[in-house]
């Protein structure tokens, strides 16, 4: 049963029952009414019996109490009648002369319409039905408040679910309902926490990959400052012990041999230290910055060898942005690139930079097998780590207020597509870098 049906059988109920008792108040009324007219009639049989009887009359005549009638013998005094001020509002007010004269018996009656009885009469009904209207509104009232606080009761459980899952429950212990409505929210309910304990599942998950990721980047450079910088350094301290042991016995010759040596060694310590800092963060991530740093990126994955030919294409005024949206953006292409030599099997990938209606939009695509696990060389080991990838690309592009959708290339493959909000200071006009041309 629905919230609808149950209100509506109730209030449906409810004017059925007293439907009923109004029923039974007319009954009553009609029978006191009856009661009345019957008692009048009585009255005026015996009132025109009284008047046969001649001098019994003028006693009887005060008792007699007729409906709507002054009756009065030519023995009393007039009553000055009062118009009642009710019939001087409905502009119903009797003329002044409105006795009538009946010879009855030898008798003389003096008849008059007498409108108090009639109004007295409609008082009371009104006063009945106010009684009647009464009764029904306050019964409505206290059933409709009954019946909603009945059928609302289960929004507190809903509140408490929702409460459970704000701190951090991924149960909200829901009990059944019986409306159908109550069921459709809890269902919800139920989705939205399975949800949130997918996402945090999924945050836990990223969280451990970047401290493994950190971890193995750390790793990497502590072995890259001990094999290249420490070997390089090594050398150099070897060069300036000789030339500091055996300086006044070597020749100026052997001395600019060493000079040339050291100088060597230095120009080598400052490639791998750029090298290095590169890795760490490219430099100039913004205006035209942004758009050299991501040309040397593909540039130096295309002299890799890997077999796949990259080709570039944006537009001629790349628009300034924050550092922030840079590294994203960059980050973005980097993850993406890596992921097209490491997982695709492409023998094309496509980076594609515009800017319109206030986004930055850059888009990977390769004509390769898709996702990982679904054509050659993919495994479980790589969709996981390419999986996390991903994950780690859309986290970054929605911190940067941006979005990342992934979706089938038309010729085979992945196009990847991560809109970033940014405000365009010049026109995007397409400037298309060749894979052979200005990457190689």
């Amino acid at each position: 049963m629905d919230l609808r049906r149950r209100l509506t059988g109730t209030l449906g109920l409810l004017l059925a029952c007293l439907m009923a008792v109004a029923t039974v108040i007319q009954f009553y009324s009609l029978r006191s009414d009856i009661d009345a007219e019957i008692s009048a009639s009585a009255r005026m049989v015996n009132l025109l019996v009284a008047a046969e009887n001649g001098g019994a009359m003028a006693a009887r005549l005060p008792e007699t109490g007729i409906r709507h009638l002054r009756i009065r013998t030519a023995g009393q005094p007039a009553v000055q009648l009062e118009t009642h001020p009710l019939l001087t509002w409905l502009g119903m007010a009797p003329p002044v002369q409105g006795e009538r004269e009946i010879h009855i018996g030898g008798q003389t009656l003096y008849i008059s319409a007498n409108p108090g009885s009639e109004i007295s009469e409609r008082w009371r009904d009104t006063v009945r039905i106010w009684h009647t209207l009464l009764f029904f509104s306050g019964t409505t009232l206290l059933v409709v408040w009954w019946a909603a606080d009945r059928a609302l009761r289960p929004v507190r459980a809903l509140e408490e679910g929702l409460q459970r899952l704000a701190r951090g429950e991924t149960d909200p212990g829901l009990p059944p309902f019986a409306l159908r409505e109550f069921r459709q929210v809890a269902c919800a309910i139920e989705r939205l926490a399975s949800a949130l304990a997918e996402s945090r599942a999924a945050q836990h998950v990223l969280a451990r990959d970047l401290i493994s990721v950190q971890e193995d980047e750390r790793k990497a450079l502590a072995r890259e400052l001990h094999d290249d910088m420490g070997q390089t350094l090594t050398a150099l301290s070897a060069t300036a012990a000789h030339l500091a042991r055996n300086a006044e016995k070597l020749a100026p010759g052997e001395v600019a041999e060493c000079a040339n040596e050291m100088r060597h060694d230095i120009r080598a310590s400052g490639e791998q230290l750029r090298a290095m800092l590169e890795s760490l963060r490219p430099h100039g991530l913004h205006a035209s910055g942004l758009a050299r740093a991501l040309v040397d990126l593909v540039d130096g994955w295309q002299g890799r060898g890997t077999g796949i030919a990259f080709s570039m294409a944006m537009p001629d005024a790349v628009p300034e942005v924050a550092d922030i949206t840079a590294l994203t953006l960059y980050r973005v292409v980097q993850e993406a690139v890596t992921n097209v030599v490491r997982h695709s099997h492409a023998s094309h990938c496509t980076i594609t930079l515009a800017c319109a209606a206030g986004q930055l939009r850059v888009e990977v695509a390769d004509d390769g097998v898709g996702l990982p696990g679904a054509g050659k060389g993919g495994g479980a080991g790589a969709g996981a780590a390419w999986r996390g990838g991903l994950l780690g690309m859309r986290e970054r592009v929605e911190m940067a207020g941006g979005t990342l959708t992934l979706l089938p290339n038309c010729g085979g493959g992945l196009r990847l597509v991560a809109r970033l909000p940014v405000q365009c200071m010049g026109a995007a006009g397409g400037r298309a870098l060749p894979a052979e041309g200005a990457l190689a």
